[in-house]
């Protein structure tokens, strides 16, 4: 899964949260970590999806967080680039094309209208799933083999945050703040951790 460089990112140093913002400052922390012989591993999350991001830290700190700075975007061909408009191929049933064609604005204005209206009714269902499975991929690579780590896996695609919380109570105190902050990010703030 591609990182850019705006992600929202977080860094731990073994067990300990070494720093959370863009990739850019992320990165310049994990440097300064390096250079002071962290005690590691130094792994870097994306926040939103959960993968592991790797930064190069070569060079000074400006050239670190130039390397992992947000970009410029590209410009767009033909088309309708302030919208941001892409043309791909759909293969509907003949049935279809006459609905669409039948709808006010046409078959494109219709599919926008479809695909918006699923995205607001599925958005938090789906939201929730997302973060679920960004909790799972940094439990997975930080505490896989800690005690309790299936038990508190069935309990987190179960959505149930007290066993879950229950399952990690013992884990270090930065895995357990941080995987409840991904897993349950929506949910409402309850007793701490």
């Amino acid at each position: 899964m591609p990182t850019h460089a705006d992600s929202r990112c977080t860094a731990f140093d073994g067990a300990r949260r070494l720093a959370q913002g863009t990739l850019a400052e992320v990165a310049v922390a994990v440097a300064r970590a390096e250079s002071r012989a962290a005690a590691g591993p130094l792994l870097v999350f994306d926040d939103e999806t959960g993968a592991v991001i790797d930064v190069d830290t070569r060079g000074t700190e400006a050239d670190v967080a130039a390397r992992h700075a947000p970009r410029a975007p590209e410009p767009r061909g033909p088309g309708r680039p302030k919208l941001g408009v892409v043309a791909r191929e759909v293969t509907l049933l003949p049935r279809h094309w006459e609905w669409l064609a039948a709808q006010p604005g046409g078959a494109s204005v219709a599919l926008r209208k479809l695909v918006e209206e699923a995205r607001r009714r599925d958005d938090s269902t789906e939201r929730a799933r997302r973060a679920r499975e960004a909790a799972y991929r940094v439990m997975h690579a930080i505490a896989g083999d800690r005690p309790h780590f299936e038990e508190a896996s069935r309990a987190l695609f179960a959505a149930d945050r007290a066993t879950f919380r229950a399952k990690i109570a013992r884990w270090p105190k930065d895995i357990r703040e941080h995987l409840d902050q991904l897993a349950f990010e929506g949910s409402a703030p309850s007793e701490s951790l």
